[in-house]
């Protein structure tokens, strides 16, 4: 598949994974674009997206960031019509890039892996757009998935969780194998995601074959009694 592509990004181990797999199948990744949503999101990761700076430095792409007061999803009555104003911004951002002289757009990566709420609306900008669409871990089985990335040395950080069964003690701990053994185990007694595709927890990559350089992050950790995340006090490339 000849041209540019764009990999929809936000520092988590999904999108990460997606972009890792687009440069394996040797993608022209010349882009990344980062949304940052401003609250909760329908449609995008929102923790630690400030982040995406320093992994696309790593990474070695050119970054394309999207600002909250761009999103303008405030008037919507459900969460449909949420998740196609929170679309429009990176639609228009990807129309913006695709004019660029030096570009040839082709498609986008995108990490979904089961929310057809997201990818259906992803797919329909790439027909509108007239690109294609790279999703490798659609439809894929969460527990290879996780397994993959673990046997590719993606080092991963959890960055926020909410979930029943997932304590304080999941605030920035490491998504490993031993993790992955314990969520297997509370999928079982409440059903958490193994890897936390229903909003359980969320991550950040901060290092991985497709990093020249790990990202070092100071954080402190906030519960607030069910729920929990980083606080980010520094990050830097080691």
């Amino acid at each position: 598949m000849t041209g540019d592509w764009v990999s929809l990004f936000s520092g988590g181990k999904d999108s990460s994974w997606a972009l890792y797999r687009a440069l394996e199948a040797d993608l022209n990744v010349s882009r990344l674009l980062t949304v940052h949503p401003e609250g909760d999101s329908y449609m995008y990761h929102t923790p630690a997206t400030r982040l995406a700076g320093l992994a696309a430095e790593s990474v070695g792409i050119e970054l394309t960031e999207v600002e909250p007061g761009e999103l303008g999803a405030d008037d919507v009555d459900d969460s449909g019509q949420q998740g196609d104003a929170e679309l429009e911004p990176m639609e228009a951002a990807l129309r913006e890039i695709a004019a660029e002289d030096e570009i040839d757009l082709a498609g986008v990566t995108a990490g979904a892996v089961e929310s057809a709420f997201q990818t259906d609306r992803i797919r329909g900008m790439c027909d509108r757009l007239g690109i294609d669409l790279f999703a490798p871990l659609w439809q894929a089985d969460p527990v290879e998935l996780a397994e993959a990335m673990f046997d590719a040395e993606f080092e991963i950080l959890i960055v926020q969780v909410a979930a029943y069964g997932l304590d304080e003690s999941w605030v920035g701990r490491r998504y490993d194998a031993a993790a992955l053994s314990e969520l297997l185990d509370l999928r079982a007694e409440y059903g958490v995601h193994p890897l936390g595709e229903g909003g359980e927890f969320e991550t950040f990559v901060v290092d991985g074959p497709h990093m020249d350089r790990r990202i070092d992050v100071t954080y402190d950790a906030v519960w607030e009694g069910d729920r929990g995340h980083l606080v980010v006090t520094d990050a830097a490339l080691e």
